[in-house]
């Protein structure tokens, strides 16, 4: 099966101590808020990659987060499209574990957002990841199976979620750059980097078996 492994992004002449670690940053918030909201308890966000992407446009409106599982329907390892048989190229960590799902934070249009938007796109992107936790989405009934049919209960159900964890208080050195945009961030630390994960490849699975 292919696979890669995940690497940290720096920037050109970034050095590993200089600026600000974005997704070193970012990662114990998630983590944190699956441990206290009792309704994302059954993500293991150690399985639940981190990256960061750039924003191609500078522009207030867009896409901010979003959620990539590394499964198909149902966490099979396979699906069928057309006549052909596709695997998706596996992830993992510095020790081998295999991730089930990228977790990519748009900048600076994330860190443009106010603190309370913020949170709750971060809760937004959890609540998509599936009830099972093997590496697909959460799926309603429904031609949008991904929004139960309508975005705006989605994104109510996330804002209260995000409420949810604030209310059990979480320590707030954890969550305060999140008060800052961008530029203040930058102006404080100096260069936002992290790591950066390119987007999981589809591959045929009749190709992987001769190459094996």
């Amino acid at each position: 099966m292919e696979s890669t492994r995940l690497h940290p992004h720096h920037g050109r002449g970034v050095a590993r101590s200089a600026g600000f670690d974005f997704t070193a940053r970012i990662r114990p918030i998630c983590a944190d808020m699956t441990r206290r909201v009792p309704e994302l308890a059954h993500i293991d966000f150690g399985r639940v990659a981190v990256s960061f992407r750039q924003a191609r446009k500078a522009v207030s409106h867009g896409m901010y987060a979003s959620l990539t599982p590394l499964r198909f329907a149902g966490g099979a390892r396979s699906t069928v499209r057309g006549r052909r048989a596709w695997g998706i190229q596996r992830l993992e960590d510095a020790s081998g574990r295999e991730m089930l799902y990228i977790l990519n934070f748009y900048l600076p249009r994330f860190l443009d957002l106010g603190f309370r938007e913020k949170l709750t796109t971060i809760v937004h992107e959890l609540w998509h990841i599936s009830p099972e936790f093997n590496g697909d989405l959460r799926r309603f009934g429904g031609r949008c199976y991904a929004h139960t049919g309508s975005q705006k209960e989605f994104d109510a159900k996330a804002e209260r979620l995000a409420d949810d964890w604030l209310s059990l208080t979480p320590p707030l050195e954890l969550y305060d750059f999140l008060h800052h945009d961008f530029r203040k961030l930058n102006a404080l630390h100096g260069p936002i980097w992290g790591t950066k994960i390119p987007s999981p490849k589809l591959f045929p699975l009749e190709a992987a078996a001769r190459k094996s």
